[in-house]
């Protein structure tokens, strides 16, 4: 992973070593709305390698394990002697301690949840705080650190644990039982904000106009003065306005290829030749590949070959387009950190979620150099990115749409009939939302086509057809999300609609999953 991407200044970043918890992308999250650069990383990175990535300040996140098991994550001591502020959360801190000569132990029972967190020394991480002043935090442990190490004082405390943060007397290392990223700790952005700006000294100068014109440097840079570059474009907000950066940095050495692999919404074809052909003035060449991609996807029902099957088609259709356009060394993706968080694990030995066709789902002989400028930021900064960029709100405000289409909506086996069922299906869903005024609320929506079918009576005569599930969901980012509750009679229309409207179609079902456990998408 690149490791100076989007900062002016290099020295303003924050290194998070992830240790296993469920939280960790929300401390970047955190950070990041701070304006400050952030990456997450494995606790195996050498402390060797941190010196080289010389971050402002470096966090150990929480974690399931404990300091005492043998298969669990540890810490290289001089880690705490390189003079960079280190901040540990919840396992972090218990690192930290044991690190430093502290008796962890096991608690008799685990602690989750809210805790009254009292604040005894007001300042460095709890500047702006009262002395004794009362703070409600959210804890998840089931170790805690009896007493505080040699050379460490208490910066905290709570009704069960003695030792809630802490401190090294000589030296900017600090640890906090509790969680300051997540909502239920009431002041923990003014925690993490008081370890960027007061104990590392970093600046908010992380933006979309200084992530532009880096990025734009490091295009140009990688490209060279000849270099022509195609784009994987297929309409959505990632590679939209990956594609317009890239064009703001190479102009018309930039081609776009919209492949219609037959496995698109209804009417995607046409909203994007019309959008970027009359709006942004791209070089866009449509290529129908429809044929291919089904005659591919023939007999195929799980997912992860599915991904793959399209990531390789999608490359040799590129490959074939970019012969007629002379010497093409470069592709351009639109690959979001998320999608690299869920298909290769930052954390080792944890499982692979699914892989993103861009990711892991690419060609190991891939005939051209990726350009992904987008690779290192959550959804919410690529619109912010493509506002500054001058892209329209309806373009940068659209739902996700994964690269694989509705091949991964489609449970089961692709076929044409099947993906017209689905197809109509979804655009039925989105009309109602859209009519309904509700599409800005919701992150993301979609139909999927189960592989079962269910009895059913219309006209008197019995039925035996399709299920189509919906999903909706709320999130910021895409790493958690929850389902959006809808207005009963407007999820009564839509599913009234789909039944009427679409043949073969006898039962609708909404989907009720959060995430996690479940995934924004069923595959």
């Amino acid at each position: 992973m690149p490791t100076n991407a989007g900062r002016l200044d290099a020295a303003d970043r924050i290194l998070i070593l992830d240790y296993g918890s469920q939280f960790t992308q929300l401390i970047a999250r955190r950070i990041r709305e701070e304006r400050v650069y952030c990456e997450i990383h494995p606790p195996t990175r050498s402390v060797e390698w941190i010196t080289e990535w010389e971050p402002s300040g470096v966090i150990l996140s929480g974690g399931p394990g404990s300091v005492y098991g043998e298969d669990d994550p540890g810490m290289d001591p001089a880690l705490l002697d390189m003079g960079v502020p280190v901040l540990g959360i919840c396992y972090g801190m218990q690192l930290i301690a044991q690190h430093s000569g502290a008796d962890v132990q096991r608690t008799k029972e685990r602690e989750y949840g809210r805790a009254e967190f009292v604040v005894l020394e007001p300042n460095d991480l709890f500047d702006g705080f009262e002395r004794r002043e009362r703070t409600t935090v959210w804890m998840s442990h089931g170790d805690r650190v009896e007493a505080p190490p040699p050379g460490y004082k208490v910066l905290g405390m709570t009704d069960t644990v003695s030792v809630a943060a802490l401190r090294a007397i000589d030296r900017p290392i600090f640890g906090v039982q509790f969680h300051p990223e997540v909502a239920h700790t009431a002041r923990g952005g003014e925690i993490l904000s008081n370890f960027l700006f007061n104990v590392c000294h970093c600046k908010p100068s992380w933006t979309a106009g200084s992530f532009i014109d880096t990025q734009i440097k490091k295009i140009r840079e990688q490209v060279g003065s000849e270099g022509h570059v195609i784009a994987g474009l297929s309409g959505g907000v990632d590679s939209s306005v990956a594609t317009a950066l890239v064009h703001r940095a190479v102009g018309d050495r930039l081609t776009c290829i919209f492949v219609d692999t037959g496995l698109l919404r209804k009417g995607e074809r046409e909203w994007v030749a019309r959008t970027f052909e009359q709006h942004l003035r791209i070089d866009l060449r449509v290529v129908d590949a429809a044929e291919l991609f089904l005659d591919r996807l023939v007999g195929i029902v799980d997912p992860e070959e599915k991904r793959r099957i399209i990531g390789h088609a999608f490359i040799d259709v590129f490959e074939e387009e970019a012969q007629k356009h002379g010497d093409v060394r470069f592709l351009v993706q639109g690959t979001l950190y998320p999608d690299v968080i869920e298909s290769q694990s930052v954390k080792g030995p944890s499982d692979t979620i699914k892989t993103h066709h861009n990711v892991g789902g690419l060609r190991p002989d891939l005939p051209f150099e990726l350009i992904e400028p987008l690779r290192e930021l959550f959804k919410d900064e690529v619109r912010n990115v493509g506002r500054e960029l001058g892209l329209s709100e309806e373009l940068v405000g659209r739902h996700p749409f994964p690269g694989p289409g509705l091949a991964v909506r489609l449970l089961g086996e692709v076929s044409p009939e099947r993906l017209e069922i689905l197809r109509e299906s979804d655009a039925i869903f989105i009309d109602e939302i859209r009519g309904g005024g509700l599409y800005d609320e919701i992150w993301q929506a979609f139909a999927v086509l189960l592989p079962v079918r269910s009895v059913g009576v219309m006209g008197d005569n019995r039925t035996y057809e399709n299920v189509i599930a919906l999903r909706a969901v709320t999130s910021a980012d895409g790493m958690t999300a929850d389902w959006f509750q809808f207005p009963h009679d407007v999820l009564g229309r839509i599913a009234t609609r789909i039944i009427n409207e679409v043949n073969g179609v006898n039962r609708v079902c909404y989907d009720v999953s959060s995430k996690p456990p479940a995934t924004i998408e069923w595959e």
